[in-house]
């Protein structure tokens, strides 16, 4: 008999294109059908079969204070009850501007939009406009929302689909964007040089989150921006993933190293649906009304959404043993499970920084895209329905993010290794 997740998702695939409004909720790489989730709180989510999760997707990332948290919660009660959207300038928008100028290291503007791809789309056409110059330089694997112009060699669930690209894109608006080795500082500068003085910037993800987790090597952040010193381009972080993740200041405060622009997501709206973008004074200027570069947005800045960001990131600011419960969490994960995949010779690797990991289904160091791509996604998808059955919610995809809160515990980790090693002794 179905169960009513199944029922509902037959349903869905009449109305929405594949069931789904995105399309890594799919879990057509795992073979299966999403669970139908009804409610969420700390460290638990629970479908509307009753079943019950330890949840480490926490809506791709936002919910680093855990999930339904109290304060946030009635935050965004009592900004509801003053109305849902204004289209017009609010104090709280303001409020939230400088509360992030004041944590992130050389964001000094900072304008707010509605999703990391409205961030993104918005900081490269800042930063062509600044420079005058059209190319920008991207990273293999490297996924940075669906605009038209970044849909080359992304990740994340292009990537899971195994679509390279995307249809309806046309060629043009992909022309400018020219592809890099993540790692690899050698290829930035072949494209640099290559295109004279045509590089309007370079765009990172710092810590590559959307190809599983693949961290910088050192140096290779530091290499960039002294690359895009040199060629007169812009620096780009998107920090959608590591944003006030890593660290307050998130890469740049945590990797030392200086962007020009940075990209946010729904962390500075505490999961709400919103974005922005940041960074040098003199670039932001660019930004209309006060310049020639035009983005507007109704729902930017929306005052619920502010709320529930200013009361996270204000915990955060003022509770700073929120990141180091965090990253010991994503220290201890990859610690235990790298001894349970030794001991039981399983040809893993396990990744991560901070409090983000991901467990590689292939036995080879995993440094950029085309590392990443030798996994057996087969048995990652094996894997991963043991660990759904047994109650652990991972994302379905081999080229996602394990994502830690300060919900979470040791004792939840243990289970996770311990559920990990009776699957792998199975087999």
């Amino acid at each position: 008999m179905m169960t009513r997740s199944e029922q509902v998702f037959a349903e869905a695939q009449n109305y929405i294109p594949g069931g789904v409004n995105s399309p890594v909720r799919a879990f057509q790489s795992v073979g299966s059908t999403p669970r139908m989730i009804a409610r969420a709180d700390g460290a638990k989510i629970f479908d509307i079969d009753g079943r019950e999760y330890t949840d480490y997707v926490g809506s791709w990332g936002p919910m680093i204070l855990g999930h339904n948290h109290p304060a946030v919660r009635d935050a965004v009660i009592k900004a509801a009850a003053n109305g849902l959207s204004f289209g017009a300038a609010t104090e709280i928008e303001v409020e939230v501007a400088k509360l992030i100028c004041s944590m992130v290291p050389n964001i000094e503007m900072v304008r707010m939009v509605n999703s990391g791809t409205e961030a993104v789309m918005s900081a490269v056409r800042a930063a062509r406009g600044f420079t005058g110059r059209s190319r920008i330089i991207k990273f293999a694997g490297c996924y940075h929302g669906h605009s038209d112009a970044m849909l080359v060699k992304a990740g994340s669930g292009v990537m899971t689909s195994g679509i390279p690209d995307s249809a309806g894109v046309p060629a043009g608006c992909a022309a400018d964007t020219l592809t890099a080795v993540y790692n690899d500082l050698s290829s930035v500068e072949e494209l640099f040089a290559q295109n004279p003085e045509q590089v309007a910037a370079v765009i990172v993800e710092p810590v590559a989150a959307n190809m599983g987790v693949v961290e910088p090597q050192p140096g290779f952040l530091a290499g960039l921006r002294e690359l895009c010193d040199k060629n007169g381009a812009l620096l780009i972080f998107d920090e959608v993933i590591t944003g006030f993740r890593l660290a307050l200041g998130g890469a740049q405060q945590y990797y030392g190293v200086r962007a020009d622009l940075v990209t946010f997501g729904k962390i500075i709206g505490a999961g709400m649906p919103v974005g922005a973008y940041g960074g040098r004074r003199d670039v932001m200027s660019m930004i209309s009304p006060k310049g020639s570069v035009y983005q507007a947005g109704t729902l930017s800045g929306n005052p619920v959404a502010m709320a529930a960001g200013l009361t996270q990131l204000t915990i955060l600011k003022n509770t700073p043993a929120v990141y180091e419960t965090v990253n010991e969490l994503g220290e201890y994960f990859r610690t235990e499970m790298r001894k349970a995949a030794a001991e039981l010779n399983v040809p893993v690797t396990v990744t991560g920084v901070g409090s983000l990991a991901c467990i590689f289904f292939t036995p080879n160091p995993v440094q950029n895209y085309t590392d990443a791509k030798t996994s057996d996604t087969a048995a990652f998808a094996k894997y991963f329905l043991h660990m759904l059955d047994k109650g652990f919610y991972f994302a379905p995809s081999q080229f996602e993010a394990i994502f830690f809160s300060a919900a979470h515990t040791k004792a939840d980790i243990d289970a996770v290794v311990s559920e990990a090693k009776t699957f792998w002794n199975q087999k």
